[in-house]
């Protein structure tokens, strides 16, 4: 079920001209919630009145013979500041800005400056900055990561 849904939910986001950025699936089988991160393709910053519209046209399609069930809660929203990094597109969109990535390439979660990406198709290799110097990840042994955010004062 849960594929069916990201697929229903990802096939009307790109109807809207919106990305599905992150989606998850969280609480029981009889009250299934789905959280949608999504990105406008335009670039611009996702609105409370995108997050609206995504989420009444996802509710309309996902109703369609009860394909998430009759008691399913839909939370929408921006990616946020920590927003996760998934797709190549991301790290180039990125490049410059601080990340916490988790993979066995970097000893495990480090907080490292997004150089750029380098390869060729297929053989991708994220550049990443820190006080040691360069780290060149392929992009496939990246087990997660997001942008990192600080608060200062």
């Amino acid at each position: 079920m849960i594929a069916d849904v990201e697929v229903v939910v990802t096939q009307t986001l790109g109807s809207l001209d919106l990305d599905l950025v992150e989606f998850k699936r969280r609480g029981s089988s009889a009250r299934p919630i789905f959280e949608v991160r999504l990105d406008r393709r335009d670039g611009e910053k996702v609105t409370v009145e995108d997050c609206a519209k995504a989420s009444r046209a996802m509710e309309a399609a996902l109703d369609v013979g009860l394909l998430a069930g009759k008691r399913y809660v839909l939370e929408v929203s921006s990616p946020g500041m920590d927003r996760p990094l998934k797709k190549l597109a991301d790290w180039r969109r990125f490049s410059g800005r601080l990340a916490s990535v988790k993979s066995e390439a970097v000893g495990g979660r480090a907080e490292l400056t997004i150089v750029g990406v380098e390869g060729d198709a297929g053989a991708e290799v994220i550049v990443l900055q820190d006080a040691k110097g360069q780290h060149h990840v392929p992009f496939d042994r990246i087990d997660e990561a997001r942008l990192a955010f600080h608060w200062t004062r």
